[in-house]
């Protein structure tokens, strides 16, 4: 299956069925941004700030994964297109060329996570980083990066910093590290770039 008609035709198609798949309400939020400063700065008070619920989006893009060296291998890594419908707390993501295990669709609706793929199956677990990792043996911060894609940290975040336009630009989640990328004066980031302290590297690519 070619990834390019997907990417480029396939669009509404994918997210009209994603949305149905989800079955949950919208309502979309205003994406809330801290006060303007000269300087890039360091966000206080942000995560008891922050809004319960996630914002509401339709994206594509491209996602790479690296791992570590170990002793018996050096680095890997792998990637896919992919196309991602997000509504409050619940989302629903389709995988082509997805990291070594075909087309691939993860849901998650809140309180469990299921991915389906043509070399796996369909597999379930209580989040989507442990779904990811059981099935591909990659890692990536994926509860936190519907926050990410929409520019703000996550709540569980720490040291977020802003650029000079009130842009997220840095922010540390745990072992994770994550920097952002804009296009021009965009408010949300067309690049996501993400490093674990053990060697694990997330690379996404935003469409919105």
């Amino acid at each position: 299956m070619s990834t390019r008609p997907f990417y480029k035709t396939n669009k509404l198609a994918l997210f009209s069925a994603l949305t149905a798949a989800m079955v949950i309400t919208s309502g979309c939020q205003s994406l809330k941004t801290a006060n303007a400063t000269n300087q890039p700065t360091m966000m206080q008070g942000q995560n008891a700030d922050q809004p319960k619920k996630l914002e509401n989006f339709n994206i594509t893009g491209k996602i790479g994964v690296t791992t570590p060296a170990n002793d018996t291998a050096g680095s890997q890594g792998g990637s896919a297109f992919y196309a991602w419908g997000q509504e409050n707390d619940r989302f629903a993501i389709e995988l082509i060329g997805a990291l070594g295990i075909g087309k691939t669709n993860i849901e998650y609706n809140g309180q469990t996570a299921t991915l389906v793929s043509e070399k796996t199956g369909t597999l379930t677990a209580d989040d989507p980083e442990t779904l990811l990792q059981k099935a591909t043996g990659w890692k990536a911060p994926i509860s936190q990066l519907p926050y990410w894609i929409s520019g703000r940290p996550a709540p569980s975040d720490s040291a977020p910093q802003l650029d000079a336009q009130n842009r997220l630009i840095s922010s540390v989640n745990g072992e994770w590290r994550a920097s952002f990328t804009y296009k021009g004066n965009d408010k949300l980031p067309n690049k996501i770039s993400a490093v674990q302290s053990q060697g694990n590297k997330v690379v996404m690519t935003i469409n919105h």
